[in-house]
């Protein structure tokens, strides 16, 4: 693995351990809950399971959307895509989180606005 990627992967899961379940106030570093993170020319997949199958919905939608957001800190990545899995509301959770606008574009919008 060349340094490069080492770094950034150590940046990656620095950001993840930011990641605090909502519901019972630990990273999900520190429960497990990440399962894969790779990366190739800055795009990173990343595969998570929740606490339970059944979490509260809302809170799986946190946990995820912080996941993309906080990689996309990241310098260099321009792609992050989040599998939830094992969860009642898996694929909603997935289509949401990956269809929305990365943090970047959020912020121009709210530019424009003003």
């Amino acid at each position: 693995m060349s340094q490069d990627l080492q770094l950034t992967r150590r940046l990656i899961f620095d950001e993840l351990t930011k990641i605090v379940d909502p519901e019972i106030g630990v990273s999900i570093m520190e429960l497990e809950l990440i399962d894969k993170v790779d990366i190739d020319k800055g795009k990173v997949d990343v595969d998570l399971h929740l606490t339970s199958p059944f979490c509260p919905a809302v809170f799986g939608f946190k946990i995820a959307q912080d996941v993309r957001d906080n990689i996309f800190k990241v310098e260099g990545i321009n792609d992050v895509k989040v599998n939830v899995s094992n969860h009642f509301m898996a694929e909603a959770i997935n289509k949401q989180v990956n269809e929305s606008k990365k943090p970047s574009e959020q912020q121009d919008e709210k530019k424009n606005e003003k």
